[in-house]
């Protein structure tokens, strides 16, 4: 029997153009792109070069200080380019991928009498460990690290999330070989999470695993807010968090020993013209399907949803990671006496306007900002959608100023940018939290390694 934890603190933004169960085929182009800006907390270092002939599953990159940190070609080819940056930064590997794939074949993995060393090796060598996350600093998790504990996240509850049940459907034996797995991985608990707001998720439920259950308003689909109602992380403690949408994946990489990372891609937004789901591999060039399904008048196509994701240009690659596109127009307008006007139709998360008499009212949201970076002053509004235990302002302040001391006593070690999210769209300051916070982890990160 799981436990049960009503989320009450937190915000479900309702946006127009939720995608049905409609199959929209698959995304094929020629081109690929894997970028080491996808995996926080590593320094790539380069396994390929141009012109070089890969497989699927092959190393393009790895981390320079953690060299079982090793992210894979998703498909086979010659590797076309390698784009640099300032300081000959590496900004993404460009593979022409070949007609037909051929795979790295890494062994299909044994658990008769296997070990944590046996495991870690697998997860190294096929590189699905880049699938799983490492708190504190949520960054890529390195294989030598000994978790407190695994949780797997088995809810989506963003704004035009996708129907999980659906994505993961016919993939149920992946799934529990994932699982036993990262059981491995671990001698504490894993954790699977579930939303009870949903009909249950079959192939999450009989998973042999400690299972939790959320219901309420997003925040509940995010792992920092599971882990803060559940066991709370402490400093000096690590933790593992894996997407469930990812599970497919580790499993086969397991089963068959191919790194085979295809995902059922939620596509929704009011900019988008046939929503719905289409198959695609991880780095899959979108050009083509984008202006196919798009409508690309002054919008903006974001990798994710509309709180947590990365915004992607119309000839862009789908990120490591992401199962879902979506398109909203883009906030380049200004709106003339917007402030003065009572806004019935405007979207808010107080009762600055009369739209919140119609809670279930589903909104045409754009980019715009309604307003510029101003100062910062304290007003409580941040705890209204952080259902943890801290003080999300204050620990911004620490950020800010660099108190390394204060950061850890306010509770950074619980958090992740995504965990600020919805307080982005709530700052009255119109600051980007997100990015302070990352680069809070990433200063704490460099004072502690």
């Amino acid at each position: 029997m799981s436990q049960t934890f009503k989320i009450r603190k937190g915000h479900d933004i309702k946006l127009v153009g939720s995608a049905p169960k409609t199959d929209l085929g698959r995304i094929t182009a020629s081109t690929y792109a894997v970028t080491p800006l996808d995996f926080p907390g590593i320094t790539p270092k380069l396994a390929v070069k141009a012109g070089t002939q890969v497989k699927a599953g092959d190393t393009l990159f790895f981390d320079k200080d953690r060299p079982e940190v090793k992210i894979c070609s998703p498909v086979s080819g010659e590797v076309a380019e390698v784009k640099r940056g300032a300081k000959r930064k590496i900004l993404a590997v460009l593979i022409l991928a070949d007609a037909d794939i051929t795979y790295a074949d890494h062994g299909a993995f044994s658990f008769s009498g296997a070990t944590r060393e046996d495991a870690e090796a697998h997860f190294s060598a096929t590189g699905v460990g880049a699938f799983i996350t490492s708190r504190p600093y949520g960054v890529a998790a390195g294989m030598s690290e000994k978790p407190r504990a695994i949780f797997v996240n088995g809810i989506q509850s963003g704004p035009l999330a996708g129907d999980l049940a659906y994505q993961l459907e016919g993939k149920e034996k992946s799934i529990a070989t994932a699982l036993k797995a990262l059981k491995l991985m671990t001698e504490g608990t894993v954790y699977v999470s579930h939303d009870a707001d949903h009909a249950p998720i079959e192939a999450l439920q009989s998973l042999d695993a400690t299972h939790i259950t959320f219901s309420g308003k997003h925040p509940k689909g995010l792992v920092g807010t599971q882990i803060a109602q559940t066991a709370p992380l402490n400093k000096g403690e690590i933790v593992w968090t894996v997407n469930a949408i990812d599970l497919p994946t580790i499993g086969a990489a397991f089963e068959t020993g191919e790194y085979r990372p295809e995902y059922r891609v939620t596509v929704a937004g009011s900019k988008v013209m046939n929503s719905g789901y289409a198959i695609a591999l991880q780095g899959v060039s979108l050009a083509q399907f984008i202006s196919a399904n798009v409508n690309t008048d002054n919008t903006r196509v974001i990798a994710g949803d509309v709180l947590t994701g990365s915004k992607i240009e119309n000839d862009g690659f789908l990120t490591f990671g992401q199962s879902q596109l979506t398109a909203i127009p883009e906030g380049n307008t200004t709106e003339f006496f917007g402030w003065v006007l009572p806004g019935f139709g405007k979207f808010s998360t107080n009762r600055a306007f009369w739209g919140w008499l119609f809670p279930n009212r589903e909104y045409d949201l754009d980019t715009n900002m309604h307003g510029e970076e101003r100062a910062f002053v304290v007003t409580g509004e941040y705890e209204k959608f952080i259902p943890m235990d801290i003080f999300p302002q204050q620990l911004l302040r620490s950020i800010l100023i660099g108190d390394i001391e204060k950061m850890e006593q306010l509770g950074i070690y619980e958090v992740v940018p995504e965990d600020f999210a919805l307080a982005e769209v709530a700052c009255t300051s119109k600051l980007p939290l997100q990015e302070i916070v990352r680069n809070g982890l990433n200063d704490l990160r460099k004072e502690m390694i």
